[in-house]
């Protein structure tokens, strides 16, 4: 008897870890779904607003460092939704906008010594 009731409970603890996976599954499928469809509708707006010479060149950036185009992507998606932009962006516009960011976002690097001292200098060792 004992064996058929730890039967039972196992079959309904698999059954429940395999309800668990398949939501999990489900939900995962769901935000790919809306990652794509963001994808998509980012792709079309940079497509009204940039000619295809600039849009080669932020695709290239994107290549070679995705957080700065992805941060010139929603600079531009900005301008246009606040109606900065006056019709398509040329490769020479997108240089200026480019410029623009990376001064913004550029890093000062500083390098900064700390040098212990200790109770005993190099002098005193020539002993």
């Amino acid at each position: 008897m004992a064996d058929e009731e730890l039967e039972a409970i196992r079959r309904q603890r698999v059954a429940e870890l395999q309800a668990k996976h398949g939501d999990h599954s489900n939900d995962q499928q769901g935000q790919q779904e809306a990652k794509q469809r963001e994808a998509e509708m980012r792709n079309s707006i940079l497509a009204q607003l940039l000619d295809q010479s600039a849009r080669a060149r932020l695709s290239n950036l994107a290549l070679v460092k995705p957080d700065k185009a992805k941060a010139v992507e929603n600079y531009l998606i900005q301008m246009a939704r606040f109606g900065q932009l006056g019709g398509k962006i040329t490769e020479a516009g997108l240089i200026e906008i480019l410029e623009k960011v990376s001064q913004q976002t550029e890093k000062k690097t500083t390098v900064k010594f700390n040098r212990h001292r200790v109770m005993d200098s190099d002098e005193e060792d020539d002993d």
